[in-house]
């Protein structure tokens, strides 16, 4: 089993990186903390998959385990669910000696964190992500949340796990698109700190995305890493941590106008960061043939890389209600440099948003 360590102090965590882990996830828990309860959320696709497996191994280990499910989809992603999540918290009368479970992909992730997050002001917390995108990205780093109808992520808090355990077994039952909206997030790390990885998918796409075991953990492990560098610079995302947000403040944008139902969160990022990159190259702080590159790997996932015909004006509202809005109305741009290279920008103004926008609708 592979482990990678995120050295965040009092709050530091590993993240188990390994094939076939999930049967082992009581033991593993057992090693961290006493405890006699624990809850899993999750939704009801992955409950039917995996949800027994997690719940045997957790009562196995001596663990009284409750499993809490959610519908499946971004919509459910809400303190109208979160309140359904903490109903069952009472219920099992979880303590601040038991743990929460997060058994699913990025929504739940974010979701269950939130309630373990404000349940009795805070409970321990696994994460479990069974979704590409939830290994690579959403499940590292303590980021938790629930969208509100006027934005993504607006009501949220920080709260770091015990520890993420990633099995990569469980993308062999991931459906196709879900899969590929995970590579998103893996060609955003490339793009915004690391060549190497950047170059590892475009030479080794096609095993990728024939799910070939070894490929698909090397990317993983790779994108794990660069995430817990940044999570350790930065934890509360008051610097440098805002560059993961590349592709966020238009993909976030666009996620909201659509109410949540029509682009899954990496294909609305991937669209995002073709905004962005030809932002960056009007601006002349981009090479064109870096965004080249970086549309026709995108392209190549079979991910987005034009704008969809939606409102120009409804996208640019939404747009200052995102979270990396700063004083006087200016946003921090996330732009590329380079492929692995980024800078956050605080100039760019809505009229070279709306012409990049305009420009990617055109390709």
């Amino acid at each position: 089993m592979q482990q990678i360590y995120v050295d965040l102090g009092k709050s530091s965590y590993p993240i188990y990186i390994d094939r076939g882990s999930l049967s082992r996830v009581g033991s593993i828990l057992r090693g961290h903390m006493e405890l006699s309860r624990a809850a899993i959320a999750t939704n009801n696709v992955i409950n039917k998959l995996y949800g027994d497996i997690v719940r045997d191994s957790l009562q196995s280990a001596g663990i009284e385990t409750e499993i809490v499910e959610v519908p499946d989809g971004e919509e459910y992603k809400s303190l109208e669910w979160a309140g359904r999540i903490f109903d069952a918290f009472v219920e099992h009368r979880m303590t601040r000696q038991s743990s929460a479970i997060a058994l699913g992909g990025g929504v739940i992730g974010d979701l269950a964190g939130f309630a373990a997050a404000t349940y009795m002001r805070g409970i321990p917390l696994v994460q479990i992500p069974t979704s590409l995108i939830a290994q690579v990205d959403s499940s590292v780093g303590g980021k938790t949340a629930v969208n509100h109808p006027k934005g993504k992520n607006l009501i949220g808090a920080f709260h770091q796990p015990r520890f993420v355990l990633v099995d990569v077994d469980v993308l062999k039952t991931l459906p196709e698109r879900e899969f590929t909206a995970g590579l998103a997030e893996v060609i955003k790390h490339g793009m915004i700190m690391d060549r190497e990885l950047f170059g590892y998918m475009e030479s080794n796409l096609s095993k990728i995305l024939d799910l070939d075991m070894h490929s698909v953990e090397q990317i993983i492990s790779r994108s794990c890493k660069d995430k817990a560098t940044i999570v350790e610079q930065d934890e509360k995302e008051q610097n440098v941590r805002a560059i993961l947000n590349y592709g966020h403040t238009v993909g976030h944008s666009i996620e909201a106008v659509t109410g949540y139902n029509s682009f899954r969160h990496g294909e609305a990022i991937s669209i995002g960061m073709a905004v962005a990159s030809r932002i960056a190259v009007n601006m002349e702080i981009l090479e064109e043939e870096c965004e080249i590159r970086q549309n026709h790997l995108l392209a190549g996932c079979g991910l987005p890389t034009t704008f969809p015909d939606l409102d120009i004006d409804k996208v640019m509202d939404t747009i200052y209600l995102d979270k990396k809005i700063r004083e006087a109305d200016r946003l921090r741009f996330v732009l590329p440099k380079d492929v692995g290279e980024a800078i956050i920008v605080e100039t760019v103004t809505d009229d070279q948003i709306r012409n990049a926008i305009s420009e990617v609708k055109r390709q």
